[in-house]
């Protein structure tokens, strides 16, 4: 027997491992980048805002030792935006072995009000651009032989509807990018690719800072979930950290719901 203690916490560990994330120039995708590298990773943060994806790279060289961090300006919006993010990563950083497709917008309009080409707008960067980053993310690690585990963050608007939210082309988005998991999961499981999602309540972020900041809706926020409260900075930090590492080596096609209890009211 080894005199070493066991310690569970090592299978939670990302060295020599690197992680895209994507929307990272601000509120969830910062954080889980700032997650990433405190556990030993490698990260590549994309964005279009170049400006704050320097500073934070600049920010987790200098807390985690230089070169371990690198910033990609993408458009995802544009038609090869995903495939060029996913090349310029590879080129930076010679692998991808954990996906956080994180970019994501959101459009308040009544359904009886959005055009067609809104709704196109909305799933074309919430759904098609996170299934081209994963694909060729995964082109990569199948031809090469290696392990990935690709994180798609969802939202609980994708596993029930936002009602007066007003929020067609999300929910429409988040819905399918949660089916899209289990299908992609189902595909690439025997390939060592694992396919999971997040799927948060309510977080304050630049996305959603009116509902925050309105009384009416921070009422929304705690009457809906069973603890009567959004969710706190960091409490996401677990779900993400989990699904990218070898803790949830036998984990694949799940949906991760973290909100409070949302859907159990």
């Amino acid at each position: 027997m080894s005199d070493t203690p066991f310690d569970p916490t090592i299978s939670f560990r990302l060295d020599k491992r690197v992680v895209l994330i994507t929307g990272a120039s601000s509120g969830l995708g910062a954080r889980f980048a700032r997650v990433a590298a405190g556990a030993g990773a490698t990260v590549v943060v994309a964005a279009r805002r170049a400006d704050r994806l320097e500073a934070l790279v600049t920010e987790l060289n200098e807390t985690h030792g230089g070169g371990h961090a690198h910033a990609i300006e993408v458009d995802l919006t544009a038609v090869s935006g995903p495939e060029q993010c996913v090349t310029d990563a590879l080129a930076a950083a010679g692998r991808v072995d954990v996906l956080v497709n994180n970019a994501g917008i959101s459009q308040v309009t009544p359904a009886v009000d959005m055009s067609t080409d809104d709704f196109r707008y909305e799933i074309e960067i919430d759904l098609i651009a996170p299934f081209a980053m994963a694909r060729d993310v995964a082109r990569d690690a199948i031809a090469n032989g290696r392990a990935a585990s690709i994180i798609n963050i969802g939202s609980i608007l994708g596993e029930v509807g936002g009602g007066k939210l007003r929020v067609p082309g999300y929910a429409a988005a988040k819905g399918g990018l949660h089916n899209l998991t289990r299908e992609l999961a189902s595909q690439w499981g025997r390939k060592g690719v694992r396919v999971n999602a997040i799927a948060p309540g309510w977080f304050e972020t630049e996305m959603n800072d009116a509902m925050f900041s309105d009384g009416g809706g921070r009422a929304y926020m705690d009457t809906g979930s069973a603890m009567g409260r959004p969710g706190a900075d960091g409490e996401l930090d677990g779900a993400m950290l989990y699904l990218a590492s070898d803790s949830s080596s036998f984990v694949n096609g799940h949906i991760l719901e973290v909100s409070g209890g949302w859907t159990a009211t």
